[in-house]
């Protein structure tokens, strides 16, 4: 298949222009290597394998990167990201007129860490974060569990999601540091 020219001029000039312009892939980490510690979150609820979940679905974040590898031997590794889940709640927010509850809001509460294992630097510290997601408890209870599952799977992407990105974020900046660190040194 042939491109018609002007195809090939404007594919030319978008790969010119965002590989030319110092525009970045936020998900995507290209610094240098580094191997991250974590281990399967502290759960101080009642809610079964809530820890397992959150680590699987942060493992499949952190398989977005070339450059970031998970381990479980804490002695290989240059960082450690551990988290501690502390508490769950459903408390009912809406009512109907017969005063049934209509809705509830799941809440999870979670504090975490990232933290340098060479240095001994705390690159990024959450102590206290609440993630909330609505579901509807219309239909019977079948139908309801279903949508508190979804509702907390919703959470547990979303949570994943920001520590992923939170975490590219504290290493670049800790990469821009050290390049200029460096750079003070061959220029003093």
């Amino acid at each position: 298949m042939r491109l018609p020219n002007h195809k090939v001029l404007i594919l030319f000039l978008l790969t010119a222009f965002l590989g030319g312009c110092g525009y970045y892939f936020p998900g995507v980490y290209n610094g240098p290597a580094r191997t991250i510690y974590m281990p399967n979150w502290k759960n101080r609820t009642s809610e079964l394998d809530l820890n397992a979940k959150i680590y699987q679905s942060l493992s499949r974040w952190f398989q977005k990167s070339n450059s970031l590898h998970m381990t479980k031997d804490k002695s290989a590794a240059d960082l450690i990201l551990a988290g501690e889940i502390m508490y769950i709640d459903l408390p009912s927010i809406s009512w109907s007129s017969n005063a049934r509850t209509t809705e509830v809001r799941v809440r999870l509460g979670v504090r975490y860490i990232l933290k340098d294992l060479k240095s001994g630097d705390i690159l990024w510290e959450v102590p206290n974060e609440l993630w909330t997601e609505n579901y509807s408890t219309e239909g019977g209870s079948a139908v309801v569990a279903d949508r508190e599952r979804e509702a907390l799977k919703k959470i547990i992407s979303d949570l994943s999601e920001q520590v992923y990105l939170g975490t590219l974020n504290k290493l670049r900046a800790k990469d821009i540091k050290a390049k200029a660190r460096a750079a003070r040194h061959l220029n003093p």
